[in-house]
């Protein structure tokens, strides 16, 4: 659905997401090894760096782990996303934290709504919870939001 309505989106999936996914899977005593491994990928220096990590973290892990490397193999691509953009970016792309906190935030606003008065009156408050959150992050750091980004440069200059 989502590649239907948006087909020329790219798609980033959180990577704090997916290795937790990829750690559910493995035993406790070599979570920290697996996780180490994990972080080598994620935080390459280029995209051509993470995919050879992949392919260690495939050969290291593909015996002893299966359904492990089965997860990383089915998202790896969604979390490497980010190397497509200037650097940067990355550190803020990594994470899609800022869009599942306003979806959160959406969902605790309406959903102690018994009724709502019509489509209209409901995008009205969505688009008004929208404006309030991003006046709260024009104002405020976001989290490891990079300073030389060109949007925040803009915002600091204006307030």
């Amino acid at each position: 659905m989502f590649k239907e309505e948006f087909p020329n989106a790219k798609i980033q999936r959180c990577q704090v997401h997916v290795a937790r996914n990829i750690l559910a899977k493995v035993p406790q005593k070599l979570k920290k090894k697996v996780a180490d491994d994990l972080r080598s990928i994620f935080y390459a220096s280029s995209k051509k760096k993470a995919k050879e990590f992949t392919k260690s973290f495939i050969e290291r892990w593909g015996k002893e782990l299966p359904s492990a490397v089965k997860s990383l193999k089915n998202s790896i691509e969604s979390c490497l996303t980010f190397f497509n953009f200037p650097e940067q970016e990355w550190i803020s792309l990594r994470s899609p934290y800022i869009i599942e906190r306003l979806n959160k935030e959406f969902k605790r606003r309406t959903k102690s709504m018994e009724i709502v008065a019509g489509e209209t009156s409901c995008y009205l408050l969505l688009a008004f919870i929208s404006l309030k959150m991003e006046m709260s992050w024009i104002h405020t750091k976001i989290g490891k939001v990079h300073p030389n980004l060109p949007f925040y440069k803009k915002f600091t200059q204006e307030c």
